[in-house]
Formats: C-alpha cells, structure tokens, sequence
C-alpha cells in the first residue's frame, strides 16, 4: 500500500522509524477534519524530560518556555514541579505537532516538488542528538551529587 504524501513528510519530520507510528497517531489526535485541536497525549519522554524532551525534537521556543516555567516551579515545593511533568507529559508531543505543522507550510510555501518537499522536511526536521548527551550528563551529575550527600558525612565523622 502506497503512502500518503502526508505520512511521508511525518517520516521525514520524526526521523526515527521505530517512533514514526506513535507521532502519526498522535498527530492525528491533533488534527480533526482539517483543525488542529490541543488535545493531551501521553509521553513519557515528555514527562521525565521536560524541555529536553522539547529540544530533541527541535521544538525550540516551547522547549525555552517550558524550561523558564520549570526554574519558576521549582519555587513551589514538591508540587510545582510535579505539576509541570504532568503538564509536558500531556501536552509536549501538541508542541511537536505545531513545530511540525509550521514547518510543513513553510516548505510547502516554498518548494513545488513533493519529493523536494519530503527532503527537505527530512533536513529541517529530525532530532537533536547532542541533547541525549546533555541529559546523560544531568543524570550522571545528579546521581554523583546524590551519592556524594549520602557519602561525605559518613566520611566527615
């Protein structure tokens, strides 16, 4: 069975095959007889990720506000925080759905080609791979500091 057209530009956006069945579905749930709807859609990645969940999927000014909202929460015991997981968790693949969306007509608006279109969306899309890093990096520090607290003043006595 051939391909939409519109399926093959979410391929070339989402970059990643194992992940293209999820971002179609969820996309759909975006988009009702032709108007986008901000609806929630669970993801996990969103949700332990936050911003940089954002970030790697080149959603950058989302990613910059969601990251402003999260050094604001924080000042919120426990809950603050929490409740902005919840948040990005739901409504973070909306954001990349947007991206998408703005992309899409930008190309569009300038190549006439499909098969240009679906090459370019493939350059202009795709995901940030130095975020991963980024976040191993947060983990691994985080983990340190916490084994470090746990540690030192057993040391110190």
């Amino acid at each position: 069975m051939q391909e939409s057209y519109e399926e093959r530009m979410i391929e070339a956006f989402i970059a990643k095959p194992e992940k293209e069945k999820w971002y179609k579905q969820a996309f759909s749930t975006f988009n009702i007889n032709g108007v986008d709807v901000m609806k929630w859609k669970w993801s996990w990645w969103a949700f332990f990720c936050g911003f940089l969940y954002l970030l790697y999927r080149k959603t950058y000014l989302p990613a910059l506000v969601l990251f402003l909202l999260t050094i604001v929460a924080n000042f919120i015991p426990l809950v603050g925080g929490l409740i902005l997981m919840i948040l990005a968790g739901g409504y973070g693949p909306y954001f990349v759905y947007r991206t998408y969306k703005v992309k899409k007509l930008e190309i569009e608006a300038i190549v006439e080609d499909e098969q240009k279109r679906i090459e370019t969306m493939r350059h202009a899309g795709g995901y940030n791979q130095w975020v991963v890093w980024v976040y191993a990096i947060i983990v691994t520090l985080t983990f340190i500091g916490v084994l470090g607290a746990i540690l030192l003043p057993q040391f110190a006595s």
